[in-house]
């Protein structure tokens, strides 16, 4: 990509510093001896689209840093509106058509703003979107916030599913903001929820998800003959490697959270250690909400990405992993890791519920990119979480 591009994209000479993808050196660029046409976007792809403000069109100039290896960082816009519940707008409504009947007040959060706990909030994101044909894309929280327990999905105009955005979708984004332990603060720019491309509908088989742990170990040693509809991660409750601690419990009466702060909390504020039973699994309460870790390590290849599938009944009353997406390069040598524990988000449903040592607790499911990206996680990119046991949000320090 040429500077010229990339200009575009940062509109500051400090930004070009910042910018995690590498400047072109004016000669058209090799081709990826593994491209695709189908796959989820590269960061090369994302900057691309960004940079022409084609697909990927903003109010405010896009950020190089906003680029990660598969996905876009989204910002929130200027304004949020508290709402009286969550809701879709169906396939017959815009989201501003709906808030005109669900709003109960219209918040300006440009110099910053708190979103409580308990409440709902809409807020128009300042990117939008102009898919072209055979492309769609999908949103998730970021690691971070899925870390503090702050709900976040993705909204679009006449969307009738959370964080899916249809082909050729061109309009709007929202974001739907609930916090559900501790109150935090946002203001425009503020980045809670992170987007991927994908152009086609790539086919993610059992047999290919086979093949790739053969070949990377993508989680553990685990048979192949268990993965099915992706690869199985369980939970780690015995803590032999962590001295007995297998995650922290929220406190649900804590202080606020600047959600554009980092390292600056203090863990023990905000936090209680979790230590591993003495005997049996961990009690789940329904009230509380847990950080916990995955038994195994996780690898994502650098030609693909991956997401947690969050919930399913039959292994329990419990949903797992807000904070869905891997990206490329997670734990894998390439990238400088050595194979990283997943940390698993885990709030139980309705009543307690046991979670035992080496239960399956979520699926890996892993797509291949239509190219390796320039920077893989952890590669040169200031990645929080590369090579990481039981990790608290970047929102606190350090031990």
């Amino acid at each position: 990509m040429s500077n010229s591009t990339r200009s575009r994209i940062g509109d500051t000479p400090e930004d070009l510093l910042r910018s995690p993808l590498p400047a072109s050196s004016g000669g058209a660029q090799e081709p990826d001896a593994d491209s695709h046409k189908t796959g989820i976007l590269p960061s090369q792809e994302l900057e691309s689209l960004a940079g022409a403000a084609t697909e990927i069109r903003a109010s405010k100039p896009i950020q190089p840093d906003q680029i990660q290896p598969a996905s876009l960082d989204l910002r929130l816009g200027p304004v949020a509106y508290r709402v009286r519940a969550s809701f879709l707008p169906g396939k017959n409504a815009t989201v501003k058509e709906r808030l005109q009947d669900l709003t109960m007040h219209e918040m300006d959060i440009s110099g910053g703003a708190v979103l409580e706990r308990g409440c709902v909030y809409i807020v128009p994101l300042l990117e939008s979107l102009a898919l072209g044909p055979r492309t769609s894309a999908m949103g998730n929280p970021k690691s971070s916030i899925g870390r503090l327990d702050v709900f976040t999905r993705l909204i679009t105009d006449y969307g009738t599913e959370f964080d899916r955005v249809r082909e050729q979708y061109s309009g709007p984004l929202y974001a739907e903001v609930s916090p559900r332990t501790f109150s935090v603060l946002v203001r425009e720019g503020s980045r809670l929820s992170q987007l991927r491309i994908r152009r086609g509908d790539p086919s993610s088989t059992d047999a290919k998800h086979r093949e790739l742990q053969k070949q990377h170990h993508l989680v553990g040693s685990i048979p192949l003959e268990d993965i099915r509809d992706g690869v199985p991660v369980s939970v780690d409750v015995l803590g032999e490697s962590s001295g007995g601690i297998i995650g922290y419990r929220a406190k649900s009466h804590s202080g606020l959270i600047d959600i554009d702060r980092i390292r600056h909390y203090e863990v023990l504020d905000f936090w209680e250690p979790v230590r591993a039973p003495r005997k049996g699994g961990l009690v789940l309460d329904p009230a509380d909400f847990y950080i916990l870790a995955s038994r195994e390590a996780v690898r994502v290849p650098p030609h693909y990405a991956a997401e947690m599938i969050a919930y399913d009944t039959l292994v329990g009353e419990f949903r797992v992993h807000y904070a869905g997406f891997f990206d490329p390069g997670f734990g894998d040598p390439e990238a400088g890791g050595e194979g990283s524990r997943a940390v698993l988000e885990v709030r139980s449903f309705e009543v307690p519920f046991i979670i035992e040592h080496g239960q399956v607790v979520g699926r890996l499911v892993y797509e291949r990119l239509t190219a390796k990206p320039d920077v893989l996680y952890g590669g040169g990119l200031k990645s929080n979480y590369q090579k990481q046991g039981i990790a608290l949000s970047k929102h606190f320090k350090l031990d």
